[in-house]
């Protein structure tokens, strides 16, 4: 076990280096076994943090993302935190002011994480595979950039099927609805 983990850092600490070391746009930690994102990152990657506009953090094991990570990396326009064990977003997540994509999708929320709707060029939310009952329609109705909402494969009330053009100018993806036993 403790090789695995080892060989893990390593493979964490190789990306990073290489991130840094081109001076590369993005960083990819994708399918690392993280189950937070490592402290020590934000000093190894400090002098590039304003060029790192894209950041994949699926398919890992986060339970959630801080304040210090979106603060850090500003600059992000594409966010992919697909397949961990998220269920919340920090409020700092408003402060992406040149967010246009984030992947949510195969997480926990519940709710529709609201810290979103103040993102203002964010056009691609991803959300599907989640346990989403419940969808602030009037806040997705006020996002100007939203292009593109997928809340497929999610629990969604009826209330989200009512939102239907010219009400709201983007693309809402939903799973078809189930039909009522007899």
């Amino acid at each position: 076990m403790h090789k695995r983990m080892g060989e893990a850092v390593a493979r964490v600490a190789r990306k990073v280096n290489d991130t840094v070391e081109n001076k590369a746009d993005s960083l990819d930690l994708a399918s690392c076994k993280l189950m937070t994102f490592p402290v020590g990152i934000y000093k190894a990657m400090r002098s590039v943090t304003e060029g790192i506009h894209r950041i994949s953090l699926a398919n890992n094991e986060l339970k959630s993302i801080t304040s210090r990570f979106v603060t850090t990396f500003s600059h992000l326009t594409e966010l992919n935190l697909a397949g961990n064990y998220l269920h919340r977003l920090p409020e700092e997540i408003s402060s992406l002011l040149h967010l246009r994509a984030i992947d949510l999708s195969r997480n926990r929320f519940r709710r529709f994480p609201e810290p979103l709707a103040s993102v203002p060029l964010l056009e691609t939310i991803d959300l599907e595979e989640n346990e989403i009952a419940e969808v602030p329609t009037d806040k997705l109705a006020s996002m100007a950039s939203l292009r593109s909402l997928n809340l497929r494969a999610n629990p969604v009330g009826p209330e989200v099927r009512l939102l239907v053009r010219p009400l709201v100018p983007f693309d809402l993806l939903l799973s078809p609805e189930e039909p009522i036993p007899k």
